[in-house]
């Protein structure tokens, strides 16, 4: 999948992968695209929560062993 950005939040725990995600996502325009790596296990819940709660669209996750791999389009 294609993406605009990425984050490696690997070894980070929560709710560290989702404050970054939020920074990381500030800069972009509607639409692009952010790819965060995390192995966080509370990062499967947060994630989709954080999401859903501040209107950006969860468009993709995929798992890698350990490491899941989300894909985020900024609302």
């Amino acid at each position: 999948m294609e993406y605009d950005a990425d984050l490696d939040a690997v070894g980070l725990l929560c709710p560290l992968p989702v404050l970054k995600a939020r920074k990381r996502l500030q800069p972009l325009q509607s639409g692009q695209v952010l790819r965060v790596r995390a192995d966080d296990p509370a990062a499967v819940v947060d994630v989709p929560h954080f999401c859903a709660e501040a209107g950006h669209r969860l468009i993709g996750s995929e798992d890698d062993g350990p490491v899941q791999t989300y894909y985020i389009a900024k609302g």
